[in-house]
């Protein structure tokens, strides 16, 4: 296949902040090169979607964008078998040298698996850096990262990385910020890493991981003394996931188009129609072959998911890619033990439709009615759509509640306010000659047990057995 070339008319990608560990402010980005090892004599997964290779290798291309790097050449590399020593067939190697002189490239991505052998002779024979695809997702994620349980999480699946690979550099130690050391910055010189210290500075981070995965559960324990469900926010990552979040709480988190512009978990209020609230968690996005290093580091803030009493499943509906990423979604939940055919409650939110085209809209209607699990169409840009999602996701945490009417006299009025703080109210009817109240409320399962006692000692008459509503 013939490159694709950047050379011409490319815009450098925004250096992002925090990159002052990698390359001083002053300096001109980072020429690079990515290219797509394609294996044509291997299918995709049964049961996977296949994607064509001009969408793997421009998902590529984003990511090396992602931390700033200016892609001058980005080509397919058709692989009709496995080199041992460059994984790439000699014609290729020195191909890709020369193009790496012309536009003086100092690092290359190869979005493919590079064993520690072929790294090393690749970058002999470029007289470049290379990444594959986990070191670059890990040098995204180092740049990302803003918290502290963010930074050792992403240092963690690092190190794990980088243990099996016989670590040639420390400086990712040495630095409070910024990726991890693969594009430069101080320490250049490769430094042979003592394997006992890696395993230390792994336990030390998997001990601090540990206080930080209790720290969660208790958060998570209080926040279960007060009756407001959570709702996560999964999805490919650039579908939209902060964007919503920002439209449904108001908040001003950063919501950017470029991948994993979201890292470390944010949690707010959202009011539901019926005056209920509810938690709302955003979560680091999800991508095809994501590093099982990673998944694995951000367990504790993918616990949020696990804990969650509703996923909302957010795709980029207007991408041409949305089935295989929603494929690539289902999979990492899937390796969190989260099975959508198993009764967990999750609503997709297909977003984005302000980009859908006005003749498929209704097609894309149709299907969304039908859809398993259920579907809601939304643009979180818009706001088009946000109040059938917010109903659709009050009927999933509540549709199953059980409802109750109570009957307040005159004189037991004052004990109202305790059904508005810890139920649903849903109706209310109250008389002027009599001064008494009737509530029809909806009560959470574990706000059951406190509502008959709060029942009996205030002597609240109930109209109506408890039942389970439409």
């Amino acid at each position: 296949m013939k490159p694709r070339d950047r050379s011409q008319g490319h815009q450098p990608a925004r250096e992002p902040a925090g990159r002052e560990g990698l390359r001083a402010t002053h300096a001109p980005p980072t020429r690079a090169i990515v290219i797509l090892p394609e294996r044509r004599d291997h299918a995709d997964e049964a049961g996977a979607a296949p994607r064509t290779g001009e969408a793997k290798l421009a998902e590529a291309v984003s990511l090396a964008e992602a931390i700033g790097l200016d892609v001058a050449q980005a080509l397919i590399v058709p692989l009709r078998r496995l080199v041992p020593a460059t994984l790439i067939g000699a014609g290729k190697v020195e191909e890709i040298a020369g193009i790496a002189r012309i536009h003086d490239v100092e690092v290359v991505i190869v979005d493919y698996p590079v064993s520690p052998v072929q790294q090393r002779n690749l970058e002999k024979a470029w007289s470049a850096k290379v990444l594959d695809r986990t070191g670059l997702i890990l040098e995204i994620f180092g740049e990302r990262a803003q918290t502290r349980e963010g930074r050792l999480q992403v240092e963690l699946a690092h190190l794990n990385y980088q243990k099996s690979r016989l670590v040639r550099s420390w400086t990712h130690l040495e630095r409070q910020r910024g990726g991890f050391g693969f594009l430069g910055g101080p320490g250049e010189t490769q430094i042979e890493a003592d394997r006992r210290q890696i395993q230390a500075r792994i336990y030390k981070i998997e001990g601090d991981l540990e206080r930080v995965r209790k720290m969660r559960a208790g958060h998570r324990a209080e926040r279960k003394r007060v009756p407001r469900p959570i709702v996560a926010l999964v999805g490919y990552t650039n579908a939209g996931k902060s964007t919503l979040f920002n439209r449904l709480t108001g908040s001003k988190i950063l919501a950017k188009d470029m991948l994993f512009a979201t890292l470390d978990p944010t949690l707010r209020r959202v009011r539901l129609p019926h005056g209920e609230e509810a938690i709302l968690s955003d979560t680091v996005g999800f991508i095809s072959d994501l590093p099982t290093t990673l998944v694995a580091a951000f367990r504790a803030t993918l616990e949020e998911v696990l804990e969650a009493d509703l996923i909302l499943h957010v795709r980029d509906i207007a991408s041409a890619e949305t089935l295989e990423q929603a494929a690539d979604v289902t999979e990492v939940l899937a390796e969190l033990g989260i099975n959508p055919g198993e009764g967990r409650r999750i609503v997709e939110v297909w977003n984005k439709i302000d980009l859908v085209p006005s003749a498929q809209r209704e097609a894309l209607g149709h299907r969304a009615e039908s859809a398993e699990p259920r579907a809601v169409l939304v643009s979180a840009e818009s706001g088009e759509g946000l109040p059938a999602l917010l109903a659709a996701i009050e009927e999933a945490l509540t549709g199953g509640r059980p409802t109750v009417t109570v009957e307040l006299g005159a004189d037991q009025l004052g004990a109202a306010p305790w059904l508005y703080r810890n139920t649903e109210v849903l109706e209310r009817n109250d008389d002027p000659e009599t001064g008494s109240a009737r509530l029809k409320v909806r009560v959470a399962e574990k706000r059951l047990a406190p509502f008959r006692e709060w029942a009996q000692r205030e002597h609240v008459a109930v109209a109506a057995e408890m039942r389970k509503s439409a």
